[in-house]
């Protein structure tokens, strides 16, 4: 595959990287979306009625599935590090497409497990690493414009998708919208992948960015912002990252802030149900969230560029603490749809900051392999939350108590991230440059 994507190089006009950019975008716009809690809430109630699963029954499988994601990620991180997110992503997004296939056809809470679980694993580890990682390794001064970019596209697949399988399921049936959807995800995700991401431009005698532009004047490696060129870049190998304390505590705040992203997001449409909203516009809750992480990406990228990354930790993370706690107290749809929104802008901040900081307080050398143990705490938080609310409402008959209970934990994480600042050159023994071979 080395030499086809050389000839494809040779033939694009442009950067190499804006082509990364791009397949990563049709994953995160197709496959990530399609095992996401937003488009699983959807199916919550019709599911769950037609078969009488109790709520913490169907939400057990997204926290399983998590669970396999995070004993999964440290190992498919060094798989990034050494051969690329091609292979990866590609296997991973027809895994996710079968998976949804076979999800019509499930009649049994054992089958639900059975299939939903491995394709959550894939939505949770492999797919969100392998985008991630592959943007991260193919741009540095340019990597908070382009993550953003991949993330709008994600953002944009999480709006659409919801809406496009209430419609399905409205008109033929929860079944057909899972054979449509992951019959997409089969047909646009896996191919392309494959055969033309490559791991780093290195690998193909390109330099990050293109070799455009300079260090812009002011800007220090270990500084308050971030790296701008190969020559700022530090890269810490696993061991060295873990006796950091910006590692741990950015990965106590992955931990609490994604217990509200999941356990909120793939609740709000039956938190509406359960108060007499129509499904069709309790739907709205969950477009909501996802399209209003697409602006979100551009604003908190874009403050990202004068902002430390610990304040965008703790911005994003009161946002998203506001968003749940303003959803736990809406009564009606006109309220869910704001707090949902809320929500969904300090979610977007969550996505960049997860991609981006990583990247620059470690570099891009082990980049797979360091950032899989946040992603770890990441999709472990994401297991915890759908399972906690459904538990909670099975035993209460409310949502409230548990939707409260998150934002107010991730409010005090967050300002924790205050003392989340970037480790300096000799923390990492001088660091690592990157070959071809590396």
């Amino acid at each position: 595959m080395r030499s086809l994507q050389t000839r494809a190089v040779r033939a694009t006009p442009f950067y190499y990287g804006w082509v990364i950019l791009g397949l990563s975008g049709v994953a995160s716009y197709s496959s990530r979306p399609l095992m996401s809690v937003a488009v699983l809430t959807v199916f919550f109630i019709p599911m769950s009625e037609q078969f009488g699963w109790t709520r913490a029954e169907f939400a057990g499988a997204v926290s399983l599935g998590g669970v396999v994601g995070a004993f999964a990620a440290p190992l498919v991180g060094p798989v990034l590090d050494r051969y690329g997110a091609g292979m990866v992503v590609g296997i991973s997004s027809g895994i996710a497409g079968v998976c949804a296939v076979i999800l019509g056809a499930v009649t049994q809470i054992w089958q639900f497990y059975l299939v939903y679980v491995p394709g959550r694993m894939v939505f949770s580890s492999p797919l969100e690493l392998g985008t991630s990682v592959a943007v991260s390794n193919w741009f540095i001064r340019r990597r908070p414009f382009a993550l953003a970019l991949n993330h709008v596209s994600q953002g944009s697949g999480l709006a659409v998708m919801p809406l496009v399988a209430q419609a399905i399921t409205g008109a033929w049936g929860w079944e057909t919208a899972w054979y449509a959807l992951g019959a997409w995800t089969v047909v646009i995700g896996v191919i392309p992948t494959i055969l033309l991401m490559a791991r780093r431009p290195e690998d193909l005698g390109l330099e990050p960015d293109g070799g455009s532009g300079a260090p812009r004047a002011g800007r220090q490696s270990g500084s308050a912002r971030r790296p701008q060129g190969v020559q700022d870049e530090i890269n810490f190998t696993l061991r060295q990252t873990m006796r950091t304390r910006a590692f741990w505590l950015m990965v106590l705040f992955s931990f609490a802030s994604f217990i509200v992203q999941a356990g909120v997001s793939l609740h709000q449409v039956p938190h509406f149900i359960d108060q007499g909203v129509p499904a069709s516009n309790a739907v709205w809750t969950a477009s909501t969230f996802a399209i209003s992480q697409v602006p979100a990406s551009i604003f908190w990228s874009a403050l990202s560029q004068k902002a430390a990354a610990r304040f965008i930790m703790l911005g994003s993370g009161l946002v998203v603490s506001c968003g749940a706690i303003t959803t736990a107290f809406a009564g009606g749809i006109a309220m869910g749809v704001f707090g949902a929104f809320i929500l969904g802008f300090g979610v977007g901040g969550l996505h960049i900051i997860a991609r981006l900081v990583w990247a620059d307080y470690f570099g891009r050398l082990h980049l797979g392999a360091i950032r899989a143990w946040g992603l770890a705490a990441q999709v472990g938080g994401q297991a915890l939350g759908p399972i906690a609310a459904g538990l909670a409402v099975d035993r209460v008959g409310s949502y409230q108590g548990a939707f409260l209970a998150f934002g107010i934990n991730l409010a005090v994480v967050s300002v924790l991230m205050l003392t989340a600042t970037p480790p300096g050159r000799e923390a990492a023994d001088g660091g690592q440059e990157i070959s071809a071979a590396g």
